[in-house]
């Protein structure tokens, strides 16, 4: 029996209430923070590599595109108003205005079009899985470097070399594991619904 097309929180909470809701923001918040905490610095560059991209792949597919983007933006609000969320336990509004705003926004509208793709079960094969992932990538690290090139004010190349090339590999797996983790719990899911 195949489901029709929903987010895993749809499957899982099919009446969710708003305080259902609530709980979920919460604790999505609490994991991009926590995810957050896992921060590399990158040498000459000021983005560190960090494990949010990661929550918005799994946040996007598995809430759907309005939840999860309320999510991500109440982790945005929280973080500008003084809770330490960020990379670091950093926060402050300097963090969406500085050099990683590019990134924060970025993950933002990628978190909201996962949704949207989670929508057209694209997350339940390994094959549409990954260029949904990837697709995802692309829109963060394209608010991210064009946000960090006006920033900075430094040219093109010092750009990617600062805001891309340091986290192709941290990316690569974040996809693979985002990319393969979802279709097998849909594929578990899909069993013991059958």
């Amino acid at each position: 029996m195949s489901l029709p097309a929903t987010s895993l929180r749809t499957l899982v909470i099919p009446r969710a209430t708003a305080l259902t809701n609530v709980a979920l923001v919460t604790g999505g918040v609490i994991f991009l923070a926590a995810l957050a905490q896992i921060a590399i610095p990158v040498p000459g560059s000021p983005v560190p590599v960090t494990g949010q991209t990661l929550g918005v792949l799994l946040l996007g597919t598995t809430y759907g595109a309005s939840l999860g983007a309320s999510t991500f933006a109440l982790y945005l609000l929280a973080g500008v108003a003084g809770a330490p969320v960020f990379a670091q336990h950093s926060f402050g509004i300097s963090k969406v205005t500085g050099a990683t705003g590019g990134y924060l926004i970025g993950m933002l509208v990628a978190t909201y079009f996962l949704g949207l793709i989670a929508r057209k079960s694209l997350d339940r094969e390994f094959l549409t899985a990954l260029p949904s992932m990837l697709f995802a990538s692309v829109i963060t690290f394209s608010f991210g470097l064009l946000w960090l090139h006006q920033f900075m004010g430094k040219g093109w190349g010092w750009t990617i070399q600062a805001g891309l090339t340091p986290f192709i590999i941290g990316e690569i797996l974040k996809i693979a594991i985002a990319g393969t983790s979802l279709p097998i719990l849909w594929r578990f899911i899909n069993r013991k619904n059958a």
